[in-house]
């Protein structure tokens, strides 16, 4: 097991932030000074975080929440490179428009481009043989990475590369060297990880003009993605490439098609090319261009990227005590907002997972859903800092349950994947809903929660007619019966907001179904074979990836499962005190998870995993018991090890936004360890001030007093002033704008927390 260092060098950031408010000047202020332009944050967003160790996130050109993920492939291949690069490699194969953030399994890589010069070479290459193909190395020191912007050198063909992009554009500039022969190859059999071309086309329009598509299967058995290129220098020459093997004409359809644009280039001559994606047509495609990038200037572009992310970082404005704080803060909200990506065309139109077009569609629709993985904390996230964007998603989901019959369990590119345990939407749905979110239509969203979670697919069949699923029935019983459970909790509250008494009896029984997996004489949750046999044999140590009943995990990590409803889970530990003595025992705990487990069981302290998302609730679960110190030592343990600013520094797979989504609540001071009943648990904050400018104008200001390394220890909280008891946050607080002021200390915070009235509770505590 890797464990990430973690050094802090602590820097004067009060001068360094929120300087203009400080009202500082040697002079007295002229009446008409113009006021201090907004502080660009992205200067804190190292892209290069999480590109070691497994982190696997993207690195290149994109916009927030953008179609396009535009940036560098490397030519290796593994489980590490399920985005198309790591931080360990030097070569580039291409630079393709689509690509995934934290995943741990590869997809996409579309519409690959790779600028060469010299003999034609439409293979990219093996490292045993680089000669054989038209890869190139790249030294890191010639790579310039950042929001909205990726510029590299290829050492082999001394061609400069920049890349930026909108919503649904790319836009390449390369600067080539001197030659009677340079080329840029359009490499439509290219893919990353699992991706493998079906059908590939591509068409010469005009002197100026590509255009074309690429189908392809993978972890989206049926992804489709259309492309028009517009070149700002005329094409001298177009070839068209079946595998390796020249065609004629100019137009080709074959499983991996290739197209060669060749002409002449001065030295430090600069070709532009804008390419237009769309999951509909190759029209739409030059239209999403036509829109959002009309004309050449490259460097407006590129302003424009960085604008739209400082836009979206801006929204929490945080003060600490180092630069890697704040590097850490802000590259971590970078990566919560890769995606969801948008997944139709400026005018609407977008492929749905019923294979059909949908025209002019109201809403914004969108792709890579990992749900499981983001339902526990950057969906809840979003409710704060991204309103606007909730329905949007909610909306698609819903018409994504309209196409397939059930809401989305991880969905990529109009493809039901129905990878991982669970129906995780249905949280998100119900935690918007609760929360008052009105975009979107309740009746036919508590219809696709209720048809959901009613299927028979997927162990659902058994939850109805046994209350558990058999181990020998389904792989990975115990982690989906757990989540289900989730679910159906959440079902419940929403069944019971809208006056349907029947339903919230319904699956309030059913959200107990954890209880049927809790074995009281081992004290974990294991999987059974019948009402009354158990499946042996059994370690809560071993894990077995994805063959037990466990999903990434193994049992001592899973009986902590119940978010829902911890105070069952406690009355099934026998106690309070057991409670917390079994909790204790997570963090210390040592075993042999056995050779088959999981890479994603990563970051252990003890078996608590923070690698791995079904372990990020539980340090704060000695919140609920009355001891919120120890969620303290745990959180700020976690925040200051398992979170650095260097390329290891996110302790496993990203994860689409989940692992930064807690470092950035967690660093605020609170985190939702119930993903839909609208309260943030209180951990140990890392920063000092915190203002989160939220929706209609409304800000909700956190000011830190006394913090530090040493100091990690809530002692008391005042709320808008007034003394504030409580150990958790409810979200309808944090909305409305106010004034938080938290006081650490060195010792566990006396009273604060302990009493039974101010601790959390797990059913929904604001008004229905």
């Amino acid at each position: 097991m890797k464990i990430c260092s973690y050094k802090s060098i602590i820097l004067p950031v009060c001068v360094l932030f929120f300087i203009s408010l400080k009202g500082f000047s040697q002079h007295k202020a002229v009446s008409k000074q113009r006021p201090a332009a907004p502080e660009k944050l992205t200067k804190y967003v190292d892209p290069y975080i999480g590109t070691g160790f497994h982190g696997h996130v993207f690195v290149g050109a994109n916009v927030p929440f953008g179609a396009v993920q535009l940036g560098p492939a490397n030519i290796s291949q593994g489980w590490d490179w399920c985005s198309g690069y790591h931080i360990s490699d030097s070569t580039i194969a291409g630079f393709g428009h689509t690509h995934l953030s934290g995943t741990g399994i590869g997809d996409l890589g579309d519409i690959s481009f790779m600028p060469t010069n010299g003999l034609v070479k439409v293979f990219k290459g093996t490292l045993q043989d680089p000669e054989s193909g038209y890869f190139s190395l790249f030294n890191h020191k010639d790579e310039v990475v950042k929001p909205g912007y990726y510029g590299v050198k290829l050492k082999r063909y001394g061609i400069g590369v920049r890349l930026t992009a909108s919503k649904r554009v790319g836009f390449h500039e390369y600067t080539y060297p001197a030659s009677a022969q340079s080329h840029l190859i359009i490499d439509l059999q290219q893919g990353i990880g699992w991706d493998q071309p079906v059908e590939t086309f591509i068409k010469l329009v005009n002197n100026h003009t590509i255009e074309g598509y690429r189908f392809s299967k993978g972890w989206a058995a049926d992804q489709r993605i259309y492309f028009t290129a517009v070149l700002s220098k005329p094409i001298k020459e177009f070839a068209v490439y079946d595998s390796t093997a020249l065609k004629q004409g100019v137009i080709l359809k074959a499983q991996k098609v290739k197209g060669v644009i060749t002409f002449s280039t001065g030295n430090g001559e600069k070709v532009l090319i804008k390419v237009g994606i769309s999951p509909v047509s190759s029209a739409n495609a030059l239209m999403n261009i036509n829109q959002e990038i009309p004309g050449w200037d490259f460097n407006k572009v590129v302003s424009g990227a960085d604008k739209a992310w400082n836009t979206e970082l801006r929204k929490i404005r945080i003060r600490a005590d180092s630069l890697s704080q704040l590097k850490k803060f802000y590259t971590a909200m970078y990566h919560t907002m890769i995606a969801p990506s948008i997944f139709n065309d400026v005018n609407g139109d977008y492929w749905g997972t019923d294979k059909k077009i949908h025209r002019h569609a109201p809403f914004t629709n969108l792709t890579t859903f990992s749900l499981w993985d983001t339902y526990r904390a950057n969906n809840p996230l979003y409710t704060i800092i991204q309103p606007e964007r909730v329905s949007d998603m909610i909306n698609t989901m819903l018409a994504i349950y309209q196409q397939q019959g059930s809401l989305p369990v991880w969905h990529l590119m109009a493809n039901e994947t129905n990878c991982m345990v669970g129906n995780s939407a249905v949280p998100v749905i119900v935690d918007a809903y609760l929360k008052g979110f009105k975009g979107f239509d309740v009746k036919l969203a508590y219809q696709a929660v209720k048809a959901t979670q009613m299927q028979d697919q997927r162990g659902l069949k058994y939850v109805k007619e046994l209350g558990y699923i058999p181990a020998d029935s389904t792989a990975q019983s115990v982690a989906m019966g757990l989540e289900y459970a989730i679910d159906d909790w959440c079902a419940s509250q929403m069944a019971l907001k809208m006056g349907n008494t029947a339903d919230y009896r319904y699956f309030s029984k059913r959200a107990k179904n954890y209880r049927n997996y809790f074995d009281s004489q081992t004290g974990f949750m294991r999987g059974k074979i019948s009402a009354t046999q158990w499946r042996t044999p059994f370690s809560p140590f071993e894990s077995r990836h994805e063959k037990d009943d466990y999903t990434e995990g193994n049992a001592w990590q899973y009986t902590w499962l119940v978010p829902q409803d911890v105070e069952g889970l406690i009355a099934l530990e026998g106690s309070e005190q057991q409670f917390i003595k079994k909790l204790d025992s997570l963090f210390i705990v040592k075993g042999d998870l056995g050779k088959e487990h999981s890479p994603d069981i990563s970051g252990l302290i003890g078996q608590y995993a923070h690698g791995n998302e079904p372990s990020h609730h539980i340090a704060y679960l000695y919140a609920y018991a009355g001891q919120p110190w120890k969620t303290a030592e745990k959180v700020r343990y976690i925040l200051d090890n398992y979170y650095t600013a260097k390329p290891d520094g996110i302790i496993g797979n990203e994860d689409v936004g989940q692992m930064s989504a807690w470092y950035v609540l967690s660093a605020m001071g609170f985190y939702p360890a119930n993903p839909a009943n609208g309260v943030y648990v209180f951990g140990s904050p890392v920063i000092n001030e915190a203002t989160l400018n939220l929706a209609k104008g409304k800000k909700f200001h956190i000011t830190v007093k006394n913090n530090s390394a040493v100091n990690k220890y809530i002692q008391n909280i005042t709320l808008n002033g007034i003394d504030y008891k409580k150990s958790y946050l409810p979200h309808q607080d944090i909305v409305k704008g106010g004034r938080l002021v938290i006081m650490m200390g060195n010792q566990p915070g006396g009273t604060w927390g302990v009493a039974p009235a101010g601790r959390p509770v797990s059913n929904v505590v604001y008004e229905r």
